[in-house]
């Protein structure tokens, strides 16, 4: 597995992160990219960084949805972004306390385990305080994409805030570098020096 320094893998939670937060979707065709949010997931993987979703569904417990839906929006997402390496899915309600629930840990730690990396080699991005405390919990890195249903106490506690998730990206791995023309060639937008660029001035 490649990587950009010690990081190895970008996890992103699914519902207002990296799809637009349908509540309780079970319809695949429902499922809708969020801005710049395929884009960034290839400039992570052309990185040689492995990625993930890690994500809450309570309405499986709710009886709102099935696993086979939650399952059949997942490989829809898989077709728009490319696979996934992983998935990581919690059925569970609040009220039953288990591990895996965000805030808890439990699906980024199992993640990383799938993966074969160390939590501080992990990065995870969400929307909400959830996703930054259960970052937080399992030892990895965090960056928090605010949507209108983030609430505001949420991004003054998150640390790192991102505008979209393009600029999440740009925090993980630096601003891309603009391509080197060939040996003679001005890059696009500049003009060589002593020569004026038509309908200016010397």
């Amino acid at each position: 597995m490649g990587g950009t320094g010690t990081l190895k893998a970008v996890l992103f939670d699914r519902d207002g992160t990296l799809v637009v937060d349908v509540p309780y979707n079970g319809d695949p065709r429902l499922v809708r990219a969020m801005d710049h949010a395929r884009a960034a997931v290839d400039r992570v993987r052309s990185a040689g960084l492995a990625t993930g979703v890690a994500s809450n569904q309570s309405g499986v417990a709710r009886g709102l949805l099935s696993l086979s839906q939650v399952d059949a929006v997942n490989r829809r997402i898989d077709q728009l972004f490319g696979p996934f390496d992983v998935w990581e899915v919690c059925p569970h309600r609040q009220e039953d306390n288990c591990g895996c629930r965000k805030p808890a840990p439990g699906m980024i730690i199992n993640a990383c385990r799938r993966l074969g990396v160390a939590p501080d080699e992990v990065a995870y991005v969400g929307d909400i305080g959830v996703d930054v405390e259960a970052a937080r919990a399992a030892g990895v890195r965090h960056v928090l994409v605010p949507t209108p249903a983030t609430r505001v106490e949420e991004v003054e506690c998150a640390g790192v805030v991102a505008r979209d998730l393009w600029h999440a990206v740009d925090i993980l791995l630096g601003p891309p570098t603009p391509p080197t023309p060939p040996h003679g060639q001005v890059p696009v937008g500049q003009v060589p020096v002593g020569q004026v660029p038509r309908g200016g001035r010397p």
